[in-house]
């Protein structure tokens, strides 16, 4: 009885200097699926990037990507290393992204489980953590640069993100002009109550930004923060 084949996907980037050579998308596509058919894998789609002047530019590979993690096989196979990408950096990079996700790469001209082979080598795997080092290390730049300049923004203009409070829209600034007034503690008098506050806009007919009446617990979230 003949075994179940295992699903994978094929993987093919074409560039120019690589069609020169004949490594052009025909030639990659029947060399994995020669390797697929004598290994006993099942190639159920193939991926195909084109070349287009960036080298980290691969929107195929990222949709493949997305399908393997939607529950799609999780092996792949390309013709030969540097089909997945010839410059080093980037190489590493996705081999490491692979590795991370439990994704099997094989290249067809070598027979070699790549992935397993960078777990295997510890030189390899000191690559593909030092590339999860800097990856972290650019995140947390990115997020302390972004938070620097909201800080700043703050700073400059007292808001820098977020919806609009309420005194800040065209209409609203005599509204809480109207609220800090009636809040004030009148001489030989008790301060007037938020709740109280509230019950007096809304006999004034005053509008809230939602058109549901004053509350008590608004009015004193909007003084509050108008008195800062």
């Amino acid at each position: 009885m003949q075994s179940k084949r295992v699903e994978a996907f094929g993987y093919v980037r074409v560039s120019g200097k690589g069609q020169v050579k004949g490594h052009g998308p025909t030639r990659q596509k029947e060399d994995i699926q020669r390797f697929a058919e004598s290994q006993g894998f099942e190639v159920v789609r193939a991926f195909e990037d084109a070349w287009s002047g960036t080298e980290a530019d691969r929107p195929a590979f990222v949709e493949m990507l997305s399908t393997i993690m939607g529950g799609g096989p999780r092996v792949v196979i390309v013709e030969s290393l540097d089909r997945l990408s010839r410059d080093l950096m980037i190489q590493t990079q996705l081999l490491a992204k692979l590795v991370t996700e439990g994704i099997r790469l094989i290249a067809a001209n070598t027979g070699e489980d790549v992935t397993a082979a960078m777990q295997d080598d510890p030189m390899r795997r000191a690559m593909i953590q030092i590339q999860g080092v800097f990856a972290e290390l650019d995140k947390s730049l990115l997020v302390r640069k972004l938070r620097k300049g909201r800080e700043s923004k703050r700073q400059s203009q007292g808001k820098c993100e977020g919806r609009k409070a309420f005194g800040e829209k065209q209409g609203e600034q005599a509204i809480v002009a109207r609220m800090l007034e009636l809040r004030r503690k009148p001489k030989g008098g008790a301060r007037r109550s938020f709740q109280t506050i509230a019950e007096i806009l809304n006999t004034e007919k005053l509008p809230t930004r939602t058109g549901r009446p004053w509350s008590g617990s608004t009015v004193a979230a909007i003084i509050s923060r108008s008195r800062c």
